[in-house]
């Protein structure tokens, strides 16, 4: 192996790992909605309103990103340092914010610094491996639902202090556990800037203002694209509409302990971790639209199982099936779209399909909040499901290279 793809190597691990972190963070406060909800007293809406906050933010995040990506491609480490530092100070608001809107400027930073990292990290990739895509950015992913997987056990254990009947200690507070998630995004951060600062190293410099809005324009005007970026934001809404009114319907309805609500959360990522880099390089092999259709398929089924099996056993083993596909098919809707995008455009390229899924995903949890005021649980369920359902369609239809690129 020769020390060019050595160290490239070495930047998917780091990227990955990083991700990982990131994710750990997101994971925790999913698993502390239900402890906000209650400090709070806030309603359903209240709660899609954190979840819309985070998702607006992002989505204004990914424009900035995107430029700063392709225009600055030797400074890539300094821009996932800037949004590693971001979404630590978001958790430090968030950990003394006295009231609701004060929080939710915390959330709201933090959205700004995930997006932030989505584009110069996975454009990265998406340009150093155009011959491995998919399974390069699946492998980004893994690290993400590593950190997903950790995040709500380790998360909802702190905050109950309980195992089972097993009792350890009175639980610690959702302040202090937000506080104290702000170290290690700092510190993340700090590591990314004194190790990996070959990323980017495969662009041959920055580029004028001028030459990037006119690649910029030329990929606003690519309908395959923006296509992908529609079917990308349908995955996102079903993801946000479904997954936070599974945590407050099993920790409300069915009365589940935080530990247990923890590792309900959990199983949504952490099939996925196996299923992620198969699916990634299957879709190399085989082409996207295979894989992507399969996987949205089946999620649309899972989906609307959950009106029939809402508890016990049954409910537990659907929530490790979605699992499986949940998460795992977004990298490769997003090498789809890298698949299409311009040399050179590929942080833009990133950034659009994360805006897509931001904007969908700011408003869908309000709906899904009004629906579970009035129709509960099934009613997210069944609201989730469609939207799945025209995911579903649009993958089937939706223009894709049939083979994957060449190196």
């Amino acid at each position: 192996m020769g020390k060019k793809n050595k160290q490239s190597m070495s930047l998917l691990y780091g990227l990955s790992a990083g991700h990982g972190v990131k994710h750990f963070g997101q994971g925790a406060l999913l698993v502390m909605i239900p402890s906000i909800k209650s400090t709070l007293g806030l309603s359903d809406v209240g709660v899609g309103g954190i979840s819309t906050v985070q998702s607006i933010s992002s989505g204004i995040a990914n424009i900035p990103a995107g430029i700063l990506t392709d225009m600055f491609r030797k400074k890539i480490a300094w821009i996932l340092f800037i949004s590693m530092i971001m979404v630590g100070l978001g958790y430090f608001i968030i950990g003394v914010s006295p009231l609701y809107w004060a929080l939710l400027f915390g959330v709201a930073i933090i959205g700004f610094g995930t997006s932030l990292w989505h584009a110069p990290a996975f454009g990265t990739l998406a340009a150093r491996y155009p011959e491995r895509r998919g399974f390069a950015m699946s492998a980004h992913l893994t690290g993400a639902q590593i950190g997903n997987t950790a995040s709500p056990i380790i998360i909802g254990f702190l905050l109950a202090g309980t195992i089972g009947s097993y009792v350890f200690f009175s639980g610690i507070s959702w302040r202090i556990i937000a506080v104290c998630l702000s170290i290690p995004m700092i510190i993340t951060g700090l590591l990314v800037i004194f190790k990996f600062k070959s990323a980017g190293s495969e662009s041959e410099g920055n580029i004028a203002i001028r030459d990037y809005f006119r690649s910029a324009k030329t990929l606003l005007n690519n309908y395959s694209v923006l296509g992908m970026a529609l079917l990308g934001a349908m995955r996102g809404a079903v993801h946000t509409s479904f997954q936070v009114f599974l945590v407050i319907y099993m920790r409300e309805v069915l009365e589940y302990s935080n530990t247990l609500v923890g590792v309900h959360v959990a199983l949504i990522t952490m099939a996925g971790i196996i299923s992620t880099p198969i699916m990634g390089n299957f879709s190399d092999k085989l082409g996207r639209r295979p894989v992507i259709s399969f996987a949205m398929i089946l999620m649309t089924i899972l989906i609307f199982l959950f009106l029939f099996f809402d508890s016990g056993i049954m409910m537990t083993f659907l929530v490790g099936c979605l699992g499986l596909f949940f998460f795992s098919v977004m990298p490769i809707i997003n090498a789809a779209a890298m698949d299409m995008v311009d040399k050179g455009s590929e942080g833009s390229g990133t950034a659009l399909m994360f805006t897509g899924g931001s904007v969908i995903g700011s408003i869908t949890p309000i709906f899904a909040g009004i629906i579970n005021e009035s129709s509960g649980f099934h009613g997210v369920v069944i609201f989730s499901g469609i939207i799945a359902l025209i995911g579903a369609t649009l993958s089937l239809v939706l223009p894709m290279k049939s083979a994957p690129p060449e190196a």
